[in-house]
């Protein structure tokens, strides 16, 4: 007994340090779309993110078994489930260009609300007291990040919202096709379908042209952004996900430290208020689908579609 609960705190602890290490590239790759997204257009962003995170991408699925991981009998189901979550990381990536770094952060935060309302008419899933009161919260949290902008700022924080919508309704889409399809699979579906799309709009909408520097980080975006969710979906194989999902959160603490070395963004009183309301309510959410197995929470962080 003693050495079946040793060996599953050492997977625990191999599946927080991915979590961990996923959660510091993320952060890092959001800091690095809100510096380029200044001098390009989002379209040309979601471009590098996708195409160039083929490349981790394709060494997961080497590593998960090869092509065999890829069969689907839901292509029109990854289609849809690609859609949305270009669309959602295309608003996140211009709520970068309006925000404060972690005030578009808190905001991302707002998802898990949004996926346990959409959960009842989606789903069919009956959501009690607790977790209605939890999301009353979260909403006033980020009601409360919302009052202190102007014009601008107000017309990010709706794209923010916009793309956390567009979160949930894509990790509910995640959830059925993970019944029947393989994380590999759904990672590369969604990650090919943006590389498509993202070379359709730069064809369509045009090209700036980058040089060499910011060519370096814009490259680095996509990079990033297929090592950080290789690490993530390592961390989900290795650990319960009840023990690692709040370690998401994490990168709160993240995008305030880079937000004020990088762009020295204080955020007021009211912002820091806001923030915890959201993050309370979503960890309140997180620990009540883990008792109640309403919602399997491993799917909650498992693909990330910034």
């Amino acid at each position: 007994m003693a050495a079946t609960l040793s060996a599953s705190n050492v997977q625990n602890a191999r599946g927080a340090l991915h979590m961990l290490a996923g959660v510091f590239l993320f952060s890092i790759m959001d800091a690095m779309v809100k510096w380029l997204v200044a001098d390009y257009p989002v379209h040309q962003i979601v471009f590098f993110r996708t195409v160039f995170a083929l490349l981790p991408c394709l060494y997961f699925i080497a590593r998960s078994g090869g092509l065999a991981t890829l069969r689907t009998r839901r292509p029109l189901v990854h289609v849809v489930r690609g859609v949305i979550g270009l669309a959602a990381m295309g608003c996140y990536f211009y709520a970068f260009a309006l925000m404060d770094l972690a005030d578009a952060k808190a905001i991302l935060f707002s998802a898990p609300l949004f996926m346990t309302v959409l959960s009842i008419p989606l789903l069919g899933e009956k959501v009690g007291i607790f977790r209605w009161s939890a999301v009353l919260v979260g909403f006033l949290g980020v009601m409360v990040i919302l009052e202190p902008g102007g014009d601008m700022i107000q017309l990010g924080a709706l794209a923010a919202i916009g793309g956390a919508v567009l979160y949930a309704l894509a990790v509910i889409t995640v959830r059925h096709l993970s019944a029947t399809d393989s994380a590999a699979a759904i990672s590369f579906y969604f990650t090919f379908i943006g590389a498509v799309a993202g070379s359709a709009m730069v064809l369509t909408f045009g090209w700036v042209a980058p040089p060499l520097v910011d060519l370096v980080l814009l490259i680095c975006v996509g990079v990033i952004g297929g090592i950080g969710q290789y690490c993530l979906t390592q961390a989900f194989r290795y650990a319960e996900a009840a023990a690692i999902a709040p370690l998401d959160y994490m990168s709160m603490a993240w995008a305030l430290l880079l937000g004020f070395l990088i762009w020295n963004d204080i955020p007021e009183l009211e912002i820091f208020i806001g923030i915890a309301l959201v993050v309370a309510s979503g960890l309140f959410i997180l620990y009540r689908e883990r008792r109640l197995a309403s919602v399997r929470v491993s799917q909650l962080p498992r693909v990330r579609v910034r």
